[in-house]
């Protein structure tokens, strides 16, 4: 049994994306929804759709591929916060992902948000992965 489920989570989409699936399915939580809602409004994936159909239920995300290239839009997919050694940064230490063409997921007392949005708002919190 795994006991990081955000690690769990990104390992599937990096896994889906390097073998060249459509769809994955992961299974849902809060975090992971919240997580799945910035990856597209930030453009890193087609579509999503949360079912409802057990008691935790399921996410299924449509990858987004280059059409030229056929590469995953996804370059990579890191994991900074983890169980053993959580990332904490204020709003004033923000990290720039690849100087600022990625983006940081951070989870926040005014919920999981972007790094630049966090910056924005003027919040700090946990920086729970790196996309790019």
């Amino acid at each position: 049994m795994y006991t990081d489920p955000i690690a769990d989570y990104l390992t599937r989409i990096r896994n889906s994306a390097a073998t060249g699936h459509r769809v994955v399915e992961i299974p849902a939580s809060k975090i992971k929804k919240a997580m799945t809602e910035i990856l597209f409004d930030q453009g890193y994936i087609l579509s999503y759709k949360f079912e409802d159909n057990s008691v935790q239920g399921t996410i299924k995300i449509a990858l987004k591929y280059d059409k030229a290239t056929k590469a995953p839009v996804i370059k990579k997919l890191q994991r900074v916060s983890t169980p053993g050694l959580r990332k904490y940064v204020g709003a004033d230490e923000m990290p720039r992902v690849l100087n600022g063409l990625g983006i940081a997921i951070v989870s926040t007392s005014k919920g999981v948000m972007t790094n630049k949005q966090a910056r924005q708002e003027h919040v700090g919190g946990e920086v729970l992965c790196y996309v790019y």
